[in-house]
């Protein structure tokens, strides 16, 4: 029944026996999701374009992969939310990455963008059908309570922190400036 766990268990630290059987640690993990996802979804923005708490979760998923800097969690969510809101296409790398599964190899190719998945959200319109990969408790929490940002697009420029726009025009020219370096 656990064949595939992507996305399905609450990635904390967890105590274990040396009789413990795996299987009931992932239990143990899943219920532990269930319950956080529940807790978050209950305490929601009233305006969220998702329909579920399966789809927050999701959206967290997303989350997770995008940023390592922690402070801005929500505001991703937020630029997220109102690129759903807004019907635009979410076009983030790691659904990309995820739809190429073990042929990936580092490297994001124009084809890569244009060859579609259920995945690839430079193709289709909202959310992937299932999550990219395990979501922490801050990323569920930043999936239901989204900034309040007019921002609709970001990009990396190191260390872990993002560039956000509100215009593509605006977008592009921190792409020049953080990723082709012009």
């Amino acid at each position: 029944p656990w064949a595939n766990v992507e996305g399905r268990i609450l990635p904390e630290t967890y105590f274990y026996t040396k009789a413990m059987k795996d299987v009931d640690l992932i239990e143990r993990a899943a219920k532990a999701l269930d319950t956080e996802l529940q807790q978050a979804w209950s305490q929601k923005d009233e305006n969220l374009p998702l329909k579920n708490a399966q789809e927050a979760l999701i959206l967290a998923s997303i989350i997770e992969k995008e940023t390592g800097y922690a402070p801005e969690r929500a505001t991703i969510s937020g630029v997220f939310v109102n690129r759903l809101n807004r019907k635009m296409r979410l076009q983030t790398d790691p659904t990309i990455i995820y739809g190429i599964g073990s042929k990936y190899d580092g490297n994001i190719r124009k084809s890569d963008l244009r060859r579609p998945t259920p995945y690839n959200t430079y193709t289709i319109f909202g959310l992937p059908p299932t999550p990219i990969a395990f979501a922490s408790k801050e990323a569920i929490a930043a999936s239901v309570n989204p900034a309040v940002t007019s921002a609709l697009y970001f990009v990396a420029k190191g260390g872990g922190q993002h560039h956000f726009s509100e215009s593509l025009q605006e977008h592009n020219a921190a792409v020049r400036k953080y990723i082709l370096n012009k």
